[in-house]
């Protein structure tokens, strides 16, 4: 199947471009960010010495590399990405770290020909909520699974429970054009907000002892100017501001002030608000 026929083309076709090149030459700061709530999904997942897990949407690979020091040499973390510039730094990553039982693979994690009951584990720190068809992504995921494996994943939850992800945002709408109404349970990082939907997706795909578990932090911890560069170059404000750079400055401007108020001792802090999402194949 070719990228541009697969379900999840648009995604595909996202993380190969602008997008995927932006998160991977910021990989450092993202990582930064991030770390923290994907080290408590982590604890929450508990990897064990020897077990072979699969890390979906690995990205630049901060949790496959994680995920590979809990497991051991006797174990082995395959990373699982849409983007090749991610998949790149991972690499280099994990070459660096003299990992040997590390193994990254360029695949949709919706329709990727998993080897059937291969995984003690399946993991993923915001990387499954942009599947076309969610059910049928985790059923494939649940297939790669043993009887008894695990899964657990990071989510976002609402927009109105996350600033760090929706302040930069709304500084800087009134700059862009009129934007069309979102779609509800579209692909995105909110996709996952609702934790009835979040069940009912996991139990059609046939995983039991569901459990949605929140987690609330503050991240950041970067200085004004990287939380302004994160802000402008990754995400909704870094999409519109590709089609429309001649506002870069107006907006700029505007998000630098909503930042402002989040400088805590040098650093920006924002209010995050996650569900840790685990359950079992029977």
């Amino acid at each position: 199947m070719s990228p541009t026929s697969s379900p999840n083309a648009d995604q595909i076709a996202r993380w190969n471009d602008a997008s995927g090149r932006s998160w991977a030459e910021l990989s450092d700061l993202l990582d930064r960010q991030l770390a923290p709530a994907g080290r408590r999904a982590i604890e929450a997942f508990a990897p064990r010495p020897g077990e072979r897990i699969l890390d979906v949407g690995c990205g630049c690979g901060e949790t496959t590399l994680e995920l590979a020091s809990r497991v051991g040499p006797g174990g082995t973390v395959v990373g699982l990405d849409i983007s090749r510039s991610m998949l790149d730094v991972a690499r280099r990553r994990a070459a660096a770290a003299g990992l040997a039982h590390v193994e990254l693979a360029e695949g949709d994690a919706q329709t990727h020909a998993l080897q059937e009951g291969a995984f003690a584990g399946v993991f993923s720190r915001f990387g499954v909520m942009f599947f076309e068809d969610s059910a049928a992504a985790f059923r494939n995921l649940r297939r790669a699974l043993a009887r008894g494996g695990r899964l657990a994943f990071l989510c976002w939850r609402s927009p109105e429970e996350n600033p760090v992800m929706t302040s930069a945002m709304a500084a800087a709408r009134p700059h862009f054009p009129p934007a069309p109404p979102a779609v509800p349970g579209a692909p995105g990082p909110f996709a996952f907000a609702d934790p009835k939907h979040v069940r009912s997706v996991l139990e059609q795909a046939g995983f039991a002892d569901v459990a949605i578990t929140p987690l609330d932090l503050e991240m950041g911890g970067h200085s004004l100017e990287d939380a302004l560069t994160l802000a402008l170059r990754v995400g909704p404000v870094a999409s519109l501001l590709r089609a429309h750079p001649e506002v870069l400055l107006q907006v700029s401007e505007a998000v630098r002030a909503a930042l402002v108020p989040c400088v805590r001792e040098g650093a920006v802090w924002q209010v995050s608000a996650t569900w840790i999402v685990t359950a079992k194949s029977p």
